[in-house]
């Protein structure tokens, strides 16, 4: 029996590389993508393949499928992880962040999806993970961005599924909850960066503690956790629409699900709610901007 063919995102670290060293002890030939090849080592160590692809760049997306193609014949699995948060307020963020957002959690998935496509429906069989999050079904506040594109990539996941089943191709959203990789670190600059200073430098320093307290956690699961999930999906022979993982994500999703808007309004708040000492800082902050600003006036 051939070895199936795998392509994986994002796989220079986390969720990705843990999906490709998954795949491979399962049999597959595993081929991971990153911007950078040279963090892949541990896929290549485990006999893997490394591609260097920058999901955002058509040129470099079509150089990696041609050259899946033209070494293994096919793609069988496609695990659609690459992605990042960046967080912020509305007010803050710079449109041009946004779009990038959107580029590569959104656009690049999609790019990468419509050049797999053909093979998999010429053979009628072919399975396509798309890294969502429980973020593609909750709120936060400064997390606007993050989550419109976790929505739309759900809405296009259910749109696809739907699309592709009578060509034989199986289409399915995995939503990864609190998980320790470099996602949330990166989160959490990125909400100070933008708004550490600003209106909402309360909102953003609670922002970050909520964050830093999930990572801690033991509701949050390391990224092989959602590597055997992905694993799972993708070897079943009819995978379920979507799974939720870990066990505290299945549980917000639930809550989610059940709850009214309002409701979960006040659950998100409570949650992100700053301390008295935040709404302090942030009221000395504005206040010494404003006396800043005015010395400089009078000056």
């Amino acid at each position: 029996m051939e070895r199936q063919v795998a392509l994986v995102t994002g796989a220079s670290s986390g969720i990705g590389e843990q999906t490709a060293l998954e795949l491979l002890r399962r049999g597959f030939a595993v081929y991971g993508a990153a911007r950078r090849a040279d963090r892949m080592s541990a896929i290549v160590d485990a006999g893997g393949h490394a591609i260097a692809m920058d999901v955002t760049d058509d040129a470099s997306v079509r150089a990696a499928i041609d050259r899946i193609t033209a070494e293994q014949g096919r793609i069988d699995v496609l695990v659609n992880n690459a992605g990042y948060g960046s967080y912020g307020a509305l007010e803050d963020v710079p449109i041009d962040e946004a779009r990038r957002q959107f580029e590569v959690n959104v656009f690049g998935l999609a790019r990468i999806t419509q050049l797999v496509l053909p093979g998999m429906r010429a053979r009628r069989s072919g399975t396509i993970v798309n890294i969502s999050s429980i973020g593609g079904r909750i709120y936060e506040p400064l997390g606007g961005w993050y989550h419109a594109t976790k929505f739309a990539v759900e809405g296009l996941s259910d749109s696809l599924r739907v699309e592709l089943e009578p060509h034989g191709i199986r289409v399915v959203v995995v939503q990864p909850g609190a998980i320790r990789t470099e996602w949330n670190g990166i989160s959490r600059r990125s909400a100070v960066e933008r708004s550490g200073a600003t209106a909402y430098a309360a909102q953003a320093r609670a922002l970050v503690r909520a964050l830093e307290a999930a990572d801690r956690s033991s509701a949050a699961s390391e990224p092989h956790v959602v590597a055997a999930t992905i694993a799972r999906a993708a070897t079943a022979r009819r995978p379920r629409t979507r799974y939720a993982t870990p066990f505290s994500a299945k549980f917000i999703v639930g809550l989610r699900r059940v709850l009214p808007d309002r409701v979960f309004d006040l659950v998100i708040r409570r949650v992100f709610a700053p301390t008295k000492a935040e709404l302090a800082a942030a009221e000395s902050r504005q206040t010494e901007g404003r006396s800043g600003d005015g010395e400089r006036v009078a000056a």
